[in-house]
C-alpha cells in the first residue's frame, strides 16, 4: 500500500506567514505595550538582543526538527530516540509534554478568542461603547472572566478554528494565514497612525523613546522579563513550530523564514506598542499605570475607554478589536495543529476525524474550564511550555547527529549558517530555556 503523502505548504511566504501568525498574539498585543510602559526603550533594546540570540536559534531548532523527520512532535521525538537508541517509545513518552501541552494551552486560548469575537462583536453593535464609566466597563468583563457567561462566544471561537484546519495546510491553514496576517498589520498600523494624531500622544512616543533611564540595563529583572517576552512570544514550546516546520518543503531556506518570522513578531509587538501607550496618554494614564494594569484588563477595559474618548472611536474599536481577531484566531490555529497533527498520524485517521475528535474533547474541555483559565494559562505557559521548548531543543541539538541537524539547516541556502547556529542552539538556548524554567518557577507568575 502506498504511503499517504503528507500535506505541505504551497510556498516559502505561505509557510512564514503561518508561522507569524502562531507567534503573533497576546504576548504582543498586551503585555508587550506594558514592559515597555515599564522600562521604557532600554526595554526595547534587551528584548531585541534576547530575539536575536535565543529566538532565532530556537525557531531554527524546532523547524528543523519538524522538516528533518517530516513529523510533528509526537513522531519526531520518536524518530529521533530511535535513532539515538532504538526505542522510539522513549521519545514518543516525552512528546506527550509539548503536544499536550499546545492542545492544553489551545483549549485556555480559545476562551480569550471567545471574548475577543464578544467585544468585537459589541464593536460593531455599539453595546461597548455605550457603557457608562470605569466601573461599568469593569463589571461588563467581569460577567465573562468568570463562570460561563460566554459559552456561546467561546463556542463560536472553537467552531471557525476547526473549520479552518479541517480543509489542511495549504487548503485551510495558509490560505487564511495569507488573508488575516497582512490585514492585522494593515489595521493595526492603521490604528496607530490615527492614534498618533490625538492631543497626549506626543507624551506617550516621549516617554517610549526619550524618557529612559539607562541604567536599567542594568536591572536583572528587566532582562528576565525581556527573556521571557522573546521566548514565549515566538511560540518556542516544542509544537507549533516543529509541526509546521514539518510542512516545509526541503527547498525552503530555514534561516530566513526564521529570521522574517523573529523580525515581523517584533514588528507586531512594536507596532501595539505604538498604538496602545499613546492612545493611554491621551486620556492622562501614564507609563505608571498602564504598567500596572494586567493584560486583559489593558485590553478589555482600559483600551475601550479610551476608545470611548476620541473621536470616531466608534470605527477606530472595530478596527482594533477586528485585527486582534486576526492574531489570537491565528494563534489558535497553530495551538491545535500539533495535537491534529499527532492524532492523524497516532490513528492513522484522515484529516477530518482527526479534526472532530480533538474538537469535540477540545470544546467539552474547554466550556468546564471557562471559570478557571487564568489558572489554567499560568501553569501551560510557566511550566508545560518551556519544558516542551527543551525536549524539542535536545531532540535537535543533543539527540540527532549533529551533521544531520547542520545539513538540514543549511539545505535551501548558499549562506551555510548551520554551523554557528548549532552551538548556540544546543549550549546557549537550551541554557536558556532551562532559566526560564527555574525563574518562572520561583516566581510562580511566569517570567513573561
Amino acid at each position: 500500500m502506498a504511503e499517504k503523502k503528507r500535506d505541505n505548504f504551497v510556498s516559502k511566504w505561505g509557510f512564514i506567514i503561518a508561522c507569524i501568525g502562531s507567534a503573533v498574539g497576546m504576548g504582543n498585543i498586551w503585555l508587550f505595550p506594558r514592559r515597555v510602559a515599564e522600562f521604557g526603550a532600554p526595554f526595547l533594546v534587551a528584548y531585541l538582543i534576547c530575539v536575536l540570540v535565543i529566538g532565532f536559534s530556537g525557531v531554527v531548532g524546532e523547524m528543523t526538527l519538524g522538516r528533518h523527520t517530516g513529523q510533528g512532535p509526537l513522531g519526531a521525538f520518536e524518530i529521533a530516540t530511535e535513532r539515538l537508541n532504538g526505542k522510539k517509545a522513549i521519545g514518543g513518552g516525552l512528546s506527550l509534554i509539548p503536544v499536550l501541552g499546545s492542545f492544553a494551552l489551545a483549549i485556555g486560548y480559545s476562551v480569550v478568542v471567545g471574548w475577543i469575537i464578544k467585544y468585537m462583536v459589541g464593536s460593531f453593535n455599539g453595546s461597548i461603547l455605550s457603557l457608562e464609566g470605569g466601573d461599568a466597563f469593569g463589571a461588563y468583563f467581569g460577567t465573562m472572566a468568570t463562570g460561563h457567561a460566554v459559552v456561546g462566544w467561546h463556542i463560536v471561537a472553537l467552531v471557525i478554528t476547526f473549520a479552518i484546519v479541517v480543509f489542511g495546510i495549504a487548503g485551510g491553514i495558509e490560505k487564511v494565514n495569507k488573508v488575516v496576517m497582512p490585514l492585522f498589520f494593515l489595521l493595526f498600523l492603521g490604528v496607530a497612525i490615527y492614534v498618533g494624531n490625538q492631543t497626549g500622544a506626543a507624551e506617550g512616543y516621549r516617554y517610549m523613546f526619550t524618557s529612559s533611564d539607562w541604567g536599567v540595563l542594568k536591572d536583572m529583572g528587566m532582562w528576565k522579563y525581556a527573556l521571557g517576552q522573546a521566548f514565549f512570544s515566538l511560540s518556542l514550546a516544542g509544537s507549533g513550530t516543529v509541526v509546521y516546520g514539518s510542512y516545509l518543503k526541503k527547498d525552503a531556506d530555514i534561516t530566513y523564514c526564521a529570521a522574517n518570522v523573529a523580525l515581523f513578531d517584533t514588528l507586531a509587538a512594536f507596532i501595539a506598542a505604538l498604538a496602545i501607550i499613546p492612545a493611554m496618554y491621551t486620556v492622562g494614564i501614564g507609563a505608571v499605570d498602564i504598567a500596572s494594569m494586567s493584560g486583559p484588563g489593558l485590553l478589555f477595559i482600559s483600551l475601550p475607554m479610551v476608545f470611548q474618548s476620541m473621536p470616531g472611536g466608534s470605527i477606530v474599536m472595530i478596527i482594533f478589536f477586528v485585527a486582534v481577531f486576526f492574531a489570537g484566531i491565528s494563534s489558535l490555529i497553530n495551538l491545535f495543529e500539533a495535537p491534529i497533527e499527532a492524532v492523524q498520524s497516532k490513528l492513522n485517521l484522515k484529516r477530518g476525524p482527526a479534526v472532530l475528535a480533538v474538537g469535540v474533547v477540545g470544546t467539552a474541555i474547554a466550556v468546564l474550564i471557562e471559570g478557571i483559565v487564568s489558572g489554567w494559562m499560568d501553569i501551560c505557559s510557566i511550566y508545560v511550555c518551556p519544558i516542551g521548548a527543551l525536549l524539542a531543543a535536545i531532540m535537535t541539538f543533543w539527540v540527532l547527529k549533529k551533521e544531520d541537524v547542520i545539513k538540514e539547516i543549511n539545505l535551501g541556502t548558499a549562506r551555510h549558517l548551520g554551523e554557528k547556529i548549532y552551538p548556540i542552539g544546543r549550549y546557549v538556548f537550551c541554557g536558556l530555556v532551562i532559566v526560564v524554567l527555574i525563574v518562572g518557577s520561583l516566581t510562580q507568575g511566569g517570567i513573561g
